[in-house]
Protein backbone atom coordinates (compact mmCIF):
# COMPACT_ATOMS: atom_id res chain seq x y z
CA UNK A 1 0.00 0.00 0.00
CA UNK A 2 1.26 3.75 -0.79
CA UNK A 3 0.70 6.42 1.19
CA UNK A 4 -1.63 9.35 -0.30
CA UNK A 5 0.53 12.58 0.14
CA UNK A 6 -1.43 14.13 2.93
CA UNK A 7 -2.08 17.71 3.34
CA UNK A 8 -1.43 19.44 6.80
CA UNK A 9 -3.81 18.71 8.97
CA UNK A 10 -5.93 21.99 8.92
CA UNK A 11 -6.26 24.26 12.02
CA UNK A 12 -9.36 25.89 13.80
CA UNK A 13 -8.02 28.63 14.59
CA UNK A 14 -7.32 31.30 11.55
CA UNK A 15 -5.73 33.64 14.56
CA UNK A 16 -2.07 33.38 15.04
CA UNK A 17 -1.17 30.50 17.60
CA UNK A 18 2.29 29.44 19.23
CA UNK A 19 3.03 26.16 17.60
CA UNK A 20 3.24 24.03 21.21
CA UNK A 21 -0.07 25.24 21.90
CA UNK A 22 -1.59 24.37 18.56
CA UNK A 23 0.43 20.85 18.58
CA UNK A 24 -1.45 20.43 22.85
CA UNK A 25 -4.65 21.51 21.33
CA UNK A 26 -4.24 18.42 18.61
CA UNK A 27 -2.65 15.86 20.64
CA UNK A 28 -2.84 17.17 24.59
CA UNK A 29 -5.50 14.82 26.41
CA UNK A 30 -3.96 12.40 28.14
CA UNK A 31 -4.99 9.02 25.59
CA UNK A 32 -4.11 10.65 22.14
CA UNK A 33 0.08 10.20 22.76
CA UNK A 34 -0.97 6.46 25.02
CA UNK A 35 -2.27 5.66 21.56
CA UNK A 36 0.62 6.80 19.56
CA UNK A 37 2.88 4.82 22.25
CA UNK A 38 0.73 1.65 22.04
CA UNK A 39 0.72 1.55 18.36
CA UNK A 40 4.54 1.62 18.71
CA UNK A 41 4.75 -1.60 21.11
CA UNK A 42 2.76 -3.43 18.42
CA UNK A 43 -0.96 -3.41 19.27
CA UNK A 44 -2.92 -2.61 16.20
CA UNK A 45 -6.73 -3.25 17.41
CA UNK A 46 -9.57 -2.03 19.39
CA UNK A 47 -9.48 -4.77 21.83
CA UNK A 48 -5.26 -4.27 21.94
CA UNK A 49 -5.87 -0.83 23.02
CA UNK A 50 -8.59 -2.29 25.65
CA UNK A 51 -6.91 -4.81 27.07
CA UNK A 52 -3.20 -5.03 26.99
CA UNK A 53 -2.76 -1.24 27.93
CA UNK A 54 -2.31 -1.03 31.52
CA UNK A 55 -3.55 2.92 32.01
CA UNK A 56 -7.63 1.75 31.80
CA UNK A 57 -9.02 3.62 28.81
CA UNK A 58 -12.69 3.58 28.70
CA UNK A 59 -13.97 2.07 25.45
CA UNK A 60 -15.81 4.91 24.52
CA UNK A 61 -12.97 7.70 25.46
CA UNK A 62 -10.52 5.12 22.85
CA UNK A 63 -13.59 5.43 19.89
CA UNK A 64 -12.96 9.25 20.28
CA UNK A 65 -9.37 9.13 20.14
CA UNK A 66 -8.87 6.49 17.36
CA UNK A 67 -11.26 8.66 15.26
CA UNK A 68 -9.44 11.80 15.83
CA UNK A 69 -6.06 10.56 15.42
CA UNK A 70 -7.50 8.92 11.77
CA UNK A 71 -9.00 12.09 10.73
CA UNK A 72 -5.80 14.18 11.44
CA UNK A 73 -3.89 10.92 9.18
CA UNK A 74 -1.47 10.02 12.04
CA UNK A 75 -2.74 6.69 12.29
CA UNK A 76 -4.94 4.32 10.13
CA UNK A 77 -6.86 1.24 9.59
CA UNK A 78 -7.55 -1.62 7.22
CA UNK A 79 -9.89 -4.35 7.66
CA UNK A 80 -8.85 -7.65 8.91
CA UNK A 81 -8.50 -9.62 6.23
CA UNK A 82 -10.20 -12.79 8.42
CA UNK A 83 -12.51 -10.90 10.16
CA UNK A 84 -13.71 -7.84 8.18
CA UNK A 85 -15.42 -6.44 11.37
CA UNK A 86 -11.80 -5.50 13.27
CA UNK A 87 -9.85 -2.77 11.86
CA UNK A 88 -6.10 -3.11 12.34
CA UNK A 89 -4.36 0.41 13.09
CA UNK A 90 -1.49 1.30 12.16
CA UNK A 91 1.01 4.42 12.52
CA UNK A 92 1.58 6.51 9.40
CA UNK A 93 4.69 8.52 8.46
CA UNK A 94 2.88 11.77 10.55
CA UNK A 95 2.44 9.36 13.68
CA UNK A 96 5.99 7.85 13.37
CA UNK A 97 7.13 11.29 13.50
CA UNK A 98 5.70 11.55 17.14
CA UNK A 99 8.38 9.19 18.88
CA UNK A 100 10.77 11.80 19.69
CA UNK A 101 7.57 13.96 21.30
CA UNK A 102 7.22 10.42 23.27
CA UNK A 103 10.69 9.93 23.85
CA UNK A 104 10.76 13.48 25.61
CA UNK A 105 8.14 12.66 27.49
CA UNK A 106 9.49 9.46 28.90
CA UNK A 107 12.91 10.85 29.22
CA UNK A 108 11.57 14.12 31.31
CA UNK A 109 9.63 11.88 33.60
CA UNK A 110 12.42 9.08 33.79
CA UNK A 111 14.65 12.01 34.91
CA UNK A 112 12.38 14.15 37.02
CA UNK A 113 10.07 11.92 38.28
CA UNK A 114 10.31 9.39 40.90
CA UNK A 115 8.07 6.29 40.11
CA UNK A 116 8.01 2.53 39.63
CA UNK A 117 9.46 1.77 36.24
CA UNK A 118 7.00 -0.93 33.76
CA UNK A 119 10.43 -3.75 32.66
CA UNK A 120 9.71 -1.77 29.13
CA UNK A 121 10.31 1.16 30.87
CA UNK A 122 13.65 -0.62 32.49
CA UNK A 123 14.81 -1.45 29.20
CA UNK A 124 14.19 1.83 27.20
CA UNK A 125 16.02 3.63 29.86
CA UNK A 126 19.01 0.63 29.96
CA UNK A 127 18.92 1.70 26.27
CA UNK A 128 18.19 5.46 26.62
CA UNK A 129 21.76 5.00 29.22
CA UNK A 130 23.69 3.16 27.17
CA UNK A 131 23.28 5.23 23.57
CA UNK A 132 22.70 8.57 22.21
CA UNK A 133 19.23 9.90 21.95
CA UNK A 134 19.03 10.11 17.97
CA UNK A 135 19.99 6.12 18.41
CA UNK A 136 17.28 5.73 20.81
CA UNK A 137 14.94 7.59 18.69
CA UNK A 138 16.33 5.79 15.58
CA UNK A 139 15.91 2.25 16.92
CA UNK A 140 12.32 2.63 18.03
CA UNK A 141 11.00 4.13 14.50
CA UNK A 142 12.94 1.18 12.69
CA UNK A 143 11.66 -1.29 15.01
CA UNK A 144 7.72 0.07 13.94
CA UNK A 145 8.55 -0.04 10.56
CA UNK A 146 9.61 -3.32 10.55
CA UNK A 147 6.32 -4.08 12.38
CA UNK A 148 4.39 -2.34 10.14
CA UNK A 149 6.02 -3.97 7.17
CA UNK A 150 5.68 -7.54 8.53
CA UNK A 151 2.07 -6.98 9.60
CA UNK A 152 0.72 -4.15 6.72
CA UNK A 153 3.15 -4.97 3.79
CA UNK A 154 4.35 -1.26 3.69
Amino acid sequence: KKFKVKEKIKYQSTQPKCACAVGLDLLGDRWSLIIVRDLFKGYSTYSDFLRKASEGIASNILNDRLKKLVSMGIIDFRKKESDRKVKEYYLTDAGIDLYPVIYSLQNWATKHVDFQYTERTMNWKALNDKVTQEEVIDHYIENYKKIRAENFGF
